[in-house]
C-alpha cells in the first residue's frame, strides 16, 4: 500500500461612481494544489479518491506525479520541485537522509506490507530439511528484512548489533541451509528452482502468487516500525496546513476500506496500529 468541486462563482459587482464601472472581483481564493510523487501506478486510484475528498473538504486539489526510479521522489521533495511523496518505508527514508543531508521528513504513516516466505515444495516451516536452498533479495534493505524474517521463523540466527545484516552475519544455521541471492523482482522466478523464496509482496502479486499460499508471513511487531510506509515532505515545509490535510484525508476509514477491498491483507493500514 488505492470530481472536481466547482470553484465559487465570480460575482459581477456593478457600481457607478464618477461615471465609471467598478471592476469584477472574485469571491474566493483560487484552489490550492499539492502534488504527491508515487512510484508506479498501483496507488494511483487511491490518490484519485483522496483528491476527491480534499477538494470537497478543503478546496485542495491533490495531483500525483508518477516516478519509475525510487531515488527521484526524495530528490524532488528535497529540492522543492515536488510537495510530497508516498512510496517508501521509514528504513529507506532514513538511509536516504543519511546520504543526502536529512532534508526529507516523514509526516504521516500510510501502510505496512509484510513480506512472505513461499515454497512450492514445502507446506510448513518445519518441512525444511538439511541442505535446502532459499532465495533472498540481493539488495541491502530487502536482504536484511528477508534474513530477519528467516530468523523470526526459527530457521537461522543472526549476529546481534548488526545494522544491515547479510549472509556473512548468519551466526547459526542448524539446517545448513544454502542461500541464493537474486534481484528482488526475480524472487518469483527463483521459487521454481529453489526450496523456498522470500518475496516482496508487490512482486508476488505481479507474479500472481496467492498471498495465502505463503508458508510464513513477516509478523507485525515493534521491529516493524522501520517497515511502515510514510508520506514525506521537505523538512522545512513539514508543518504546512495543506500537507496536514492530505495526511488526515489519507488516514481515514475510507482509505482503510480501499486498501482492504483492493489489496486484502497485502497492505495493512499502519497509522493506528499498536506495535507490540
Amino acid at each position: 500500500m488505492h470530481k472536481g468541486l466547482r470553484i465559487g462563482a465570480i460575482l459581477a459587482v456593478s457600481a457607478f461612481a464618477a461615471g465609471t464601472i467598478a471592476p469584477v472581483t472574485a469571491n474566493a481564493a483560487s484552489k490550492k494544489t499539492v502534488t504527491v510523487g508515487i512510484v508506479g501506478t498501483s496507488d494511483k486510484k487511491l490518490w484519485d479518491q483522496i483528491n476527491k475528498t480534499t477538494q470537497k473538504k478543503y478546496n485542495l486539489k491533490v495531483k500525483t506525479k508518477v516516478f519509475t526510479d525510487y531515488n527521484q521522489p526524495n530528490k524532488a521533495v528535497a529540492d522543492g520541485s515536488l510537495d510530497l511523496n508516498s512510496f517508501q518505508h521509514r528504513y529507506f527514508l532514513n538511509n536516504w537522509n543519511k546520504s543526502n543531508g536529512h532534508k526529507v521528513k516523514a509526516i504521516g504513516k500510510t501502510f505496512i506490507t509484510p513480506i512472505r516466505l513461499y515454497s512450492e515444495k514445502h507446506k510448513d516451516i518445519k518441512d525444511f530439511k538439511k541442505g535446502d536452498t532459499i532465495a533472498v533479495p540481493n539488495d541491502g534493505t530487502n536482504e536484511d528484512r528477508a534474513l530477519t524474517l528467516l530468523q523470526t521463523a526459527g530457521l537461522i540466527k543472526l549476529k546481534k548489533g548488526v545494522d544491515l545484516p547479510t549472509l556473512k552475519d548468519i551466526k547459526k544455521n542448524k539446517l545448513d541451509l544454502n542461500f541464493k541471492e537474486v534481484a528482488a523482482d526475480q524472487g518469483p522466478s527463483a521459487l521454481k528452482s529453489t526450496d523456498g523464496a522470500v518475496i516482496n509482496t508487490n512482486y508476488a502479486q505481479e507474479a500472481n502468487l496467492k498471498l495465502s499460499s505463503a508458508i510464513y508471513v513477516e509478523p507485525i511487531n515493534k521491529k516493524s516500525k522501520q517497515w511502515i510506509n510514510v508520506i514525506a515532505a521537505r523538512k522545512s515545509d513539514a508543518n504546512k496546513k495543506a500537507y496536514k490535510q492530505v495526511v488526515k484525508t489519507y488516514q481515514s476509514k475510507q482509505t482503510k476500506k480501499y486498501l482492504s477491498d483492493t489489496w486484502g491483507k497485502a497492505e495493512v493500514p499502519a497509522w493506528d496500529i499498536k506495535l507490540k
